[in-house]
């Protein structure tokens, strides 16, 4: 049986303009409905993934989102959130976009096409067998994405991806696949719908469950956190009070005292 597309097919829908605006939005929830059901489909692969990266992460090793297009910008994302959010070095979680830096916001013309590229630009940050490659493309064809991984499994260095069809030229060059099959988008070809939702939330299953098993969550709280504006000074106090049984302004005192929730509770549990 063929696999179903969901980087090719033609919509479900036709004749989108003439649409009143709640059917649109109507047609569009149902279509989202579907893909968190297409995640849990694959719930195996994701840990396998994590298991792979976490053994990585353990010898000192990095992780590498490699993407093009709204698959590049989603794995950024995902990299840059993690510091902020568990307090690990900018160095730990490294997106990288066909294009660079600039493609972030404008489309960089045919740097996805390149399949030297993304191999390229993994050298330039020193890449070792420690290391971790996930490549994200919806296709699971990108040739950006896909020389890089070829060229980290030449070197013996560990691979993954999460795509949105079965059996692609990028799952051969990955020793975990994630294949998130979503089916037709509802914009035929606008894989920045169903394809891109479905990866965002596999990223955001990766990078928060290595973070859980580094020990950056104690409960359900993130200790490490950096406390870069009020809302997150205050959040990190409430964490404190909630845990150690005192008042929020004692907590506040004890978090400007000692620099960190986690320092805090670590004091606490020593007293």
């Amino acid at each position: 049986m063929r696999e179903i597309s969901t980087t090719e097919s033609s919509s479900n829908y036709n004749n989108l303009e003439e649409m009143s605006v709640y059917d649109i939005l109507s047609s569009m929830n149902n279509e989202d409905l579907g893909v968190a059901k297409c995640v849990q489909e694959n719930l195996h692969s994701i840990e396998s993934l994590v298991n792979l990266t976490f053994v990585n992460l353990k010898k000192g090793g990095r992780v590498f989102y490699l993407g093009a297009g709204t698959s590049g910008r989603l794995g950024i994302l995902d990299a840059s959130e993690c510091p902020p959010t568990f307090g690990v070095s900018h160095e730990l979680f490294i997106g990288l976009i066909a294009g660079g830096d600039k493609a972030i916001r404008k489309a960089v013309e045919f740097a996805e096409d390149d399949p030297n590229l993304g191999w390229k630009d993994l050298l330039s940050y020193n890449i070792n067998q420690s290391d971790t490659v996930i490549g994200l493309a919806a296709s699971g064809k990108t040739p950006y994405v896909v020389g890089a991984l070829k060229e980290a499994q030449k070197n013996n260095i560990s691979t993954g991806c999460i795509t949105c069809n079965k059996n692609s030229l990028l799952s051969k060059y990955s020793d975990v696949s994630i294949e998130i099959v979503v089916g037709p988008e509802f914009i035929s070809g606008s894989t920045r719908l169903k394809s891109g939702t479905a990866q965002k939330m596999v990223l955001n299953m990766l990078s928060t469950s290595l973070m859980i098993k580094l020990g950056k969550v104690i409960d359900n709280k993130m200790v490490d956190m950096a406390l870069s504006n009020k809302k997150l000074v205050n959040r990190g106090a409430k964490i404190i009070s909630e845990k150690i049984n005192v008042s929020e302004k004692k907590a506040l005192e004890l978090l400007k005292k000692y620099g960190s929730v986690r320092q805090v509770l670590d004091k606490k549990k020593y007293e």
